[in-house]
């Protein structure tokens, strides 16, 4: 009796033990991004496949993705669960005004943004979100090749670029450029016909602004971008980024 009694002891001793130990497991949670891809104007065909992308490039890389084109979700609630919110090709006023009091209070607590593409052609009349986003779309040529000149590769998101970069895509110019932005790489409007922005024609861009940080790439209008090893590098970079895992590192 007395063995059988220790023995019961031990097993009960080992189960407390054990569902201690998953509980911890199950209570640790992985970083999250919401993608966001709601347009009421132009809605790129891209869509699905920078999506698909952005999953992926979450399982690969230890961190949750939620997508949603559902604006409600812009409570301050639910943003504090996302490391980063990503704004893939919006396009026109996607927020109602208790939405963008929300995701400002988001940045402000230090939340993380990053605009694809045609995050610059949405809400033309808040002036906080071009703060953010950096610049408003202005007008494109026909989609063609171009040179992307890098000129900082101490970013994240250029670390892996050459010098000159060359790729096909639609490509952006841009009007209300902030000058707080901090211009990583410009497109070589000598390259391609159809630029208007001249000689200093921001292509990708950072900035630390209101609490928060922010990325912009204006690649990624094209299926083919998401699949692009060195775009989908350089969209990684820029997430992790907003997502304060990475920081942009002081020149030597």
């Amino acid at each position: 009796m007395r063995n059988t009694f220790y023995l019961c002891a031990l097993l009960f001793a080992l189960s407390i033990s054990s569902f201690g130990q998953k509980k911890k497991k199950v209570a640790a949670t992985k970083d999250a991004i919401l993608v966001f891809s709601k347009t009421k104007g132009y809605r790129h065909a891209s869509i699905p496949k920078g999506r698909e992308a952005l999953v992926l490039m979450g399982q690969q890389n230890k961190f949750s993705v939620d997508t949603t084109e559902d604006a409600s979700v812009f409570t301050l609630e639910n943003l504090k669960k996302y490391k980063a919110v990503v704004f893939l090709s919006t396009t026109g006023n996607i927020l109602d005004d208790t939405q963008q009091a929300a995701f400002e209070q988001y940045i402000r607590g230090g939340g993380g943004f990053v605009g694809i593409h045609a995050a610059a052609d949405t809400e033309y009349d808040w002036p906080w979100y071009n703060q953010l986003v950096g610049a408003y779309f202005l007008s494109h040529p026909k989609q063609q090749n171009v040179d992307v000149v890098v000129h900082d590769h101490t970013h994240p998101s250029t670390v892996m670029l050459p010098d000159r970069w060359k790729r096909f895509d639609e490509l952006y110019s841009y009007k209300k450029i902030i000058l707080g932005i901090k211009v990583l790489a410009t497109l070589d409007e000598s390259t391609y016909q159809g630029g208007a922005n001249g000689v200093n024609h921001p292509f990708i861009w950072y900035r630390e602004f209101d609490g928060g940080r922010s990325f912009y790439t204006g690649g990624g209008h094209t299926d083919e971008s998401y699949v692009e090893p060195l775009f989908v590098q350089h969209l990684l970079g820029g997430i992790e980024y907003a997502m304060g895992r990475k920081s942009a590192k002081k020149p030597m």
